[in-house]
């Protein structure tokens, strides 16, 4: 089993025969990791995040925390080849809504520093965080520069908002781990991978932390926190 994009890809570069059950890529066909969703054609199968119109949600979402949004910038991993879509779809919707769009990539850990100095130096009215084990393993600390520069952040999953993080809005990772063992058991009966279909979350949270909120100044609209699965105070 494997959790993202890149350490997928690790494994197809060093075993063709070896079952591998994914949990987290974002778009496993374009990566280059299965054939189709359908019919993974190879050693992989597993889930997959591949929405690309969860940009517009969480920008959607974003809108809503800042009525008067008119500068958006993306903190992402560009060597993350699930993100992309992600990011192509996202620039689109915002150029429609006449946004003005700073992409700020960081592909190490030592460059967070860096990328998050120039977020502060754009001063954006909002920030999209997209999901990369970076930036997951670094939740706290990009979540502790907004709080500290008063920058309003969405994020895509439940851990960044527990984290110190604004709202966040995506899959629920621990359906998504449930499904996966349910691969590992096919596969340990006898199934191939390349017969089991790649599936993709049914089930999303909306998660709030009111407690940042609050130290950011930040009012969530009442209609928000009505339809929050979780709110943190």
């Amino acid at each position: 089993m494997t959790p993202g994009t890149q350490e997928a890809l690790a494994l197809k570069a060093a075993t063709s025969t070896i079952p591998v059950v994914m949990l987290f890529p974002g778009d496993p066909v374009g990566a280059g990791l299965v054939s189709s969703l359908t019919r993974p054609g190879g050693n992989f199968t597993g889930t997959s995040l591949m929405m690309p119109d969860f940009g517009g949600k969480r920008l959607e979402l974003l809108r809503q925390l800042v009525p008067k949004l008119r500068r958006l910038t993306l903190l992402w991993n560009p060597k993350n080849a699930s993100t992309a879509a992600d990011v192509r779809a996202i620039d689109a919707s915002a150029k429609s809504l006449g946004l003005v769009v700073h992409s700020i990539g960081v592909d190490s850990a030592d460059r967070l520093g860096e990328a998050l100095a120039r977020v502060a130096n754009i001063r954006p009215d909002g920030v999209l965080v997209l999901q990369d084990a970076l930036t997951f393993a670094r939740r706290r600390d990009i979540a502790e520069f907004a709080l500290d520069k008063k920058i309003v952040c969405v994020f895509p999953f439940r851990a960044y908002a527990e984290s110190g993080g604004l709202l966040s809005y995506g899959p629920d990772p621990r359906e998504i781990a449930v499904r996966a063992a349910s691969y590992v058991d096919r596969i340990l009966r006898g199934a191939k991978p390349a017969d089991l279909p790649i599936e993709q979350s049914t089930k999303f949270e909306l998660v709030i932390n009111l407690k940042t909120a609050k130290a950011v100044g930040l009012t969530i609209p009442p209609s928000l926190l009505a339809r929050a699965d979780q709110v943190i105070e």
